[in-house]
């Protein structure tokens, strides 16, 4: 297959661990007889610095250019620290998923045998736990009507009936796909929004009869994604739920650093790690690259490549297993390693 991939850094860790992202698929495509073209381009906080836009039209094309986008992260304290900031570099991510069509955005959460011990939960809770959060990515408050002023200020959760129905779709194929349960997360009892989107479910579901469908209240499913993560196999809700929800979830494994993501839509797909930019680690080669090379896992996987997809996973739990980690994850007397190092063990691995 022939790949033209768009790399978009950013900001923070994003440079170092795009750079080995780039690496693995690299190695990758030159073992399995694929070709790839990369092109690189601006967002967040860079974009703005050099463009004077978080988005810029440039990096905008250069997206739909591509047959898929990997995406490192955006976010820089100087606009954090100023809440008056009129641009600030997560408007660029905002503007590529609404832009580029990203309704799903779809997070893996998974753990790792010998890094059960790093969860912040007891092993006899968290073994084995395996699911997948379908987040709606383009609407509600994220994208709603807006005000903001000095002593008032409110952002519209708005859906339509389409929008909940095509995220539906998109969930119970993968419950399809995996274990065949799907939780539908909701306030229904509360908000006018969530009763759309319950309506809707329920309309939806007999369309799967062999897809056994719940419904959970928001606050109901963070308690038990600690309780009981492993009742969970597919969970799908709207933008804000799924926000915290994934960041929840993505804890679980014991490092934020382990857990890939895609958004997937209309457009060109995105696949990205779930952390943030860490500002703080910029530059000093102790961020963990591992979500950023499993995300490129995803993208092969998603364009059916499975073999391509299972050696990079291969790849990342045999560096687990060899002890070869950044510092957030090493155990006690174990190697020193950084980005590059991680980043260098693991194509290596691919080219053996």
């Amino acid at each position: 297959m022939d790949f033209k991939i768009a790399v978009l850094p950013g900001d923070g860790i994003g440079p170092e661990i795009s750079a080995c992202g780039v690496d693995v698929m690299t190695a990758v495509c030159n073992k399995f007889g694929h070709t790839v073209e990369y092109r690189h381009a601006v967002c967040g906080a860079d974009a703005i610095d050099k463009a004077g836009d978080p988005f810029p039209e440039e990096t905008y094309q250069t997206c739909l250019w591509a047959d898929a986008v990997l995406f490192s992260a955006v976010g820089d304290p100087k606009f954090d620290n100023d809440p008056d900031a009129k641009v600030r570099p997560e408007q660029g991510l905002l503007a590529m998923r609404k832009k580029l069509g990203l309704y799903a955005n779809i997070r893996p959460v998974e753990t790792f045998d010998c890094l059960i011990h790093m969860s912040p939960l007891r092993k006899e809770i968290v073994e084995g736990a395996d699911f997948v959060c379908i987040r709606e990515l383009t609407g509600g408050m994220y994208f709603g009507e807006k005000l903001e002023g000095t002593d008032h200020a409110y952002d519209t959760n708005s859906y339509t009936r389409q929008e909940v129905e095509r995220i539906l779709h998109t969930a119970y194929g993968y419950a399809r796909r995996r274990r065949h349960h799907l939780t539908v997360v909701d306030k229904a009892n509360v908000l006018a929004s969530s009763r759309l989107w319950r309506k809707v479910a329920q309309e939806t579901a007999p369309m799967y009869p062999d897809v056994e469908t719940d419904f959970m209240y928001v606050d109901n499913a963070a308690m038990r994604m600690i309780q009981d993560p492993r009742f969970f196999d597919v969970m799908v809700t709207e933008n804000t739920f799924g926000d915290i929800l994934t960041d929840e979830g993505s804890v679980i494994s014991g490092s934020m650093g382990l857990l890939p993501s895609a958004s997937t839509g209309e457009k060109t797909p995105v696949f990205e790690p779930i952390h943030g930019s860490w500002p703080q680690a910029k530059g000093k080669n102790i961020a963990n690259p591992l979500a950023q090379i499993l995300s490129v896992a995803m993208l092969f996987e998603y364009f059916g490549l499975l073999e391509e997809g299972r050696l990079i996973r291969d790849a990342v739990n045999a560096s687990l297993e060899a002890n070869v980690r950044t510092p957030e994850i090493q155990i006690p007397g174990g190697g020193i390693y950084g980005t590059r190092e991680v980043g260098a063990w693991i194509t290596d691995y691919v080219n053996r």
